[in-house]
Order: structure tokens, then sequence, then C-alpha cells
């Protein structure tokens, strides 16, 4: 009988501590990182720099990351995710959220939200992708090619809000897509907030009533 209480006792899992450490390492350097390559751009930007800043040695950089090109990349993915879990965004809670809203207003008011969240992270950091790319061409190499990722997510919303009731008949799910696409870009976003000075709340208002104005039937 002890012999299988201890057996049970060894199939319990205990928290993986190593792999706690590991994690909270990883992210220390991630966030480092991207406040480094923020402030003073990609190229100008040491790996020691970002050691210095997570508070590791170099060393530790080059084991997680192996090279500034890789961490670039982890530094953009989570920027776009808001956290290291590999979960693409349109299986993101967030998302499936918005998309089974019961009308194309309230999926719009919840998918600009979530939006708005990401591009609060990811905006700020387009003009330093391109800048990487235009000087590291391997930068560019490292996402896949295909089609965009962003218009695939924005597809896919277009087609689940093109079936509610409230959505405009003449509207058609592509249509609503470039929609989607054009509207809640980065690049418009930065135009708003960081040029014009826009709060992200005002951006997010304009945007929801924008679309909302395009993309839904109007009940008064």
């Amino acid at each position: 009988m002890d012999e299988v209480k201890r057996s049970e006792g060894q199939d319990v899992k205990r928290p993986d501590k190593r792999a706690e450490r590991s994690r909270r390492t990883r992210e220390k350097i991630v966030v480092a990182a991207r406040d480094l390559f923020v402030t003073q751009g990609y190229g100008a930007t040491s790996l020691q720099q970002v050691a210095d800043r997570a508070g590791v040695a170099v060393q530790t950089v080059y084991f997680v990351f192996r090279n500034k090109r890789a961490l670039f990349k982890d530094v953009v993915d989570v920027s776009i995710a808001g956290d290291a879990e590999q979960i693409a965004t349109m299986d993101r809670d967030w998302f499936r959220a918005a998309c089974a809203e019961p009308t194309a207003a309230g999926q719009l008011r919840a998918h600009v939200r979530g939006v708005r969240d990401i591009l609060g992270r990811v905006a700020p950091i387009m003009p330093l992708i391109a800048a990487a790319a235009a000087t590291d061409p391997e930068i560019a190499a490292q996402w896949s090619a295909g089609p965009d990722p962003r218009y695939t997510v924005q597809h896919a919303a277009a087609k689940a809000l093109t079936s509610k009731p409230d959505a405009r008949p003449d509207v058609d799910t592509d249509r609503a897509a470039d929609l989607l696409y054009g509207l809640l870009s980065p690049e418009l976003y930065l135009v708003f907030v960081r040029d014009r000075g826009w709060s992200p709340e005002v951006w997010e208002e304009w945007a929801r009533a924008a679309l909302t104005a395009h993309l839904c039937v109007d009940r008064e």
C-alpha cells in the first residue's frame, strides 16, 4: 500500500521552477530589448546593452536568442500578441468573443477595442521594422512570405461581421476586410496618435464610428 501511495505521489506534477525562471529571464530580455530598440534604434542597440538593461549576462542573451535578429523578431511577436504564448490572434479570447457578438455594431465595438490594444504595443515599433529591414535584409526573411497576416485576421473578422443582421447588405466580405485593414492599420494609428496627438481612446471612438457608418445599417 505504501508503495502505491509513493507511486501516486510521484505522478503529481510539481511546478517547474527552472522553466519559470527561464520564462522570466526571457521576458526581462524582451522588455529590455524593446525599450532600447524604440529609444535608440535596432542598429545602434547591442546585445551587451540589452543584457545590462535586463540585468543578465550577455552570454544569457546569446544562449536564449542566439543573435540580435532572433531577439528582434521575438520583440515584434510579443508586441503583437501581448505575451509570449504561442496563440494566433484568431485563436485569442478577445477575437473570438468579438466575432461571437450577435450584431455587427457589437462586434465592431469589441474588435476595435482589441485592435487598439495591439496597436498601442505594435505601432511604435513599426518604423523600427522598416528601418531594420533596410539595413539588414535577413530581418525581413524571418517573417514567412505569403498573405499579410494582418489582412488574414481582418478578413476573418469581416466574414463574421457580414453575416450579422445589422450588417450592410451592399458590403461584401472582401470590401469589409479592406475597410478593417485600412482604417485599423498601424500607419493610420500613428498619424492620429503620434503625429496629431490624439489619445488612443479618441482614436478608438473615431475608428469605431467610421467603421460602423460604412459597415452597419443605420437604425435611426
